[in-house]
């Protein structure tokens, strides 16, 4: 195989390089449609349960939040607008250099760009980001925050998973080298005289 045709390999698909903005896109599409759909039908600070029996444990509560994931650093409205940028640049070069497949990744990197750019858009039309998902004494969150987490973990997860079998194949290949006897190397590679040349 020549050189250019391994690099064809390697080189990933645009349908590769699209499934990562698709996931993106769904994700910012999701949170966005329902920021709208809550910001329409609860006042700010309202809260509304789908079933009194479960008001401890969730309701919908519209609250406004400028700063990170979870009501984070509420002063940092900015801030966080310029990082989401920097990290959705960043990712999106990313997806165009990684090789062919690794589709779980592309997902994980998916997740956390369309909830980064999901929360952005936001900041960008409202001043704040809109958070609704009101589960107890956790802080209120919204949907791209939970794609943002479960993209970290998703990413986590491969990283432990490839790091299991880099140092399974370590062992694995430590385990087939050739042994050797004790004092062969200070031989030097000489070998030991026959009998009748030691005799002769």
């Amino acid at each position: 195989m020549t050189e250019t045709e391994r690099m064809n390999l390697q080189r990933p698909a645009w349908r590769h390089r699209l499934f990562l903005l698709a996931v993106a896109l769904a994700a910012i599409g999701a949170d966005q449609l329902t920021k709208i759909a809550v910001e329409r039908a609860l006042p700010l600070n309202a809260s509304w349960t789908p079933l009194e029996g479960i008001a401890p444990f969730f309701r919908f509560t519209h609250v406004s939040n400028t700063g990170a994931a979870f009501g984070l650093f509420p002063t940092g409205s900015l801030l966080f607008a310029v990082v989401a940028l920097v990290v959705g640049t960043i990712i999106f070069v990313y997806n165009f250099r990684l090789p062919a497949g690794n589709l779980l990744l592309r997902l994980a990197l998916g997740l956390q760009l369309g909830g980064a750019l999901g929360n952005l858009a936001d900041r960008l039309r409202l001043g704040h980001v809109t958070d609704f998902l009101d589960f107890g004494p956790w802080p209120v969150f919204n949907l791209a925050d939970v794609s943002i987490v479960g993209g970290v973990l998703l990413l986590g997860l491969l990283t432990l998973l490839e790091e299991r079998e880099n140092l399974r194949q370590k062992r694995e290949a430590a385990g087939s080298e050739p042994h050797t006897e004790p004092g062969a190397h200070a031989l030097g590679g000489l070998q030991r005289p026959s009998e009748n040349e030691t005799t002769g």
